[in-house]
């Protein structure tokens, strides 16, 4: 009679969940930022990500159809939301062969040259911003003004890039930056969706709140701390805190990039570590580094961290005391 067993190593936890509902949920958690940015931007934001979308897709299917020469992975999603991410790290009028050079970094360079889903120490998408950022400044940092014209006290200039250059936090408002009325990438104008798409992720708990509420709390903190040394006082003393949470790509980032499975740690404190370090470099970069945004920087620096991070916070074996 056939043996029915089924034998595997440790553990021998199921779950209902794949990584194709996980990577599912990824992307309907990014949809109300998408459609905010295509109202505030126009057709040009569907554009992009369609594009971007395809060509992380076409890359990924190209090399392993061609080079790896293994089982196909396309149709669990990974690509589809590295596709997502990096458009959503892209300004609207980026050319069109930025996005298809951003792709192919992303996937064949961050991804695929380290065996694929889940063997990438680095956020592929970040990479794929990263070299963008390095190789173009010029069109990676030209945004266009929002198509209602209803915004125009920044002139074209970011949010973080107005603040570095002088602009008092108060000439940005709250209410800006979290409905997205103001110049930036795809994904850094709608405060208030991504936050949506949070919550979801914790509802469907595809994500802990570890991660992101640490690097909240961390650039909260360090922003408070500086706005004190500073002299700033009444209104200002709480508005520079709640901006840099708010502003440029920390939600994105801290919600939906440095919660990756793959390059972030595996316990709760190695998160919180995690957290704290992604916090620190971030507001560093921001306030004192030749970019007004350091999230991405602070995310890879921090990936690199992280088997450093799993060596030396690690859970209680069983039966340990």
């Amino acid at each position: 009679m056939m043996n029915k067993l089924t034998v595997a190593p440790a553990p021998h936890v199921q779950s209902p969940q794949s990584t194709a509902s996980i990577m599912r949920d990824v992307v309907l958690a990014l949809m109300p930022a998408l459609v905010v940015s295509t109202v505030v931007f126009g057709l040009d934001v569907l554009r992009i990500t369609a594009l971007s979308v395809a060509s992380c897709v076409a890359f990924e299917f190209l090399i392993q159809r061609f080079l790896v020469r293994g089982p196909l992975t396309i149709s669990n999603w990974s690509a589809v939301v590295t596709g997502v991410l990096l458009a959503f790290n892209l300004p609207s009028t980026i050319p069109w062969w930025i996005v298809v050079i951003g792709a192919f970094v992303a996937i064949a360079i961050a991804k695929m040259t380290f065996g694929g889903l889940g063997k990438n120490p680095f956020n592929p998408a970040i990479v794929g911003r990263v070299f963008l950022l390095i190789a173009y400044p010029v069109q990676m940092t030209t945004f266009p003004m929002p198509v209602n014209g209803a915004f125009d006290a920044l002139s074209g200039a970011t949010p973080l890039a107005a603040v570095k250059h002088g602009a008092a936090v108060n000439v940005i408002g709250t209410q800006e930056l979290l409905l997205g009325n103001m110049p930036g990438s795809l994904g850094e104008v709608a405060a208030l969706a991504l936050l949506v798409g949070f919550v979801y992720l914790l509802w469907r708990r595809v994500i802990t709140w570890h991660t992101p509420v640490t690097i909240f709390v961390t650039m909260a903190l360090f922003a408070f701390v500086y706005a004190l040394a500073s002299g700033m006082s009444g209104a200002a003393l709480w508005q520079f805190p709640l901006f840099h949470v708010l502003a440029g790509g920390a939600i994105l980032g801290a919600v939906f990039m440095a919660t990756d499975y793959a390059t972030s740690p595996m316990t709760v404190r190695g998160c919180v570590i995690f957290g704290i370090g992604i916090g620190v470099i971030t507001m560093l970069i921001r306030l004192w580094g030749a970019y007004p945004e350091g999230m991405s920087f602070a995310i890879l620096i921090m990936n690199s961290c992280v088997p450093l991070i799993n060596k030396y916070v690690k859970p209680k074996r069983f039966g340990v005391k």
